[in-house]
């Protein structure tokens, strides 16, 4: 699987983890962002990205746990909401999906980019890393 395919699932897991954290349900995301003028790799990496998805929301509470005391001044509800889904979808493909730390990271940030605000890149970094050293027992 290609960098920019994986990167396309990512995109398309945060935002249906985006309308899921608006209140939105599983059956909303069904056909959400494809259409039938997609390639075959666009409407795989939607449904790839739904999986993922459905898959990092299930799991949010632990992701929203462990990494709580790595942002004590920015509780899960005071971040911003693409900030925090975010967080959720790199900690649950580093813990659960295989993912190299340094991979998941690394498009974590790229998200953030994208979808975030000026401090998100910096935010979602520094989070990610300080959970993964002290999980990895680094720091």
């Amino acid at each position: 699987m290609s960098r920019s395919h994986r990167f396309q699932v990512r995109r398309c897991a945060l935002q249906a983890m985006y309308e899921l954290d608006q209140g939105g349900t599983d059956d909303s995301l069904v056909g959400r962002f494809a259409d039938e003028s997609m390639d075959a790799e666009s409407a795989a990496a939607v449904t790839e990205g739904q999986s993922l998805a459905a898959r990092a929301w299930e799991t949010r509470h632990d992701s929203d746990e462990a990494i709580a005391e790595f942002v004590t001044d920015w509780p899960t509800h005071r971040q911003p909401i693409v900030d925090r889904n975010v967080l959720r979808l790199a900690w649950y493909e580093i813990s659960h999906g295989g993912v190299p730390p340094a991979a998941a990271i690394d498009q974590a940030v790229d998200l953030a980019k994208e979808f975030g605000g000026e401090r998100s890149p910096a935010f979602v970094n520094a989070v990610l890393d300080r959970w993964w050293k002290c999980r990895d027992g680094v720091a």
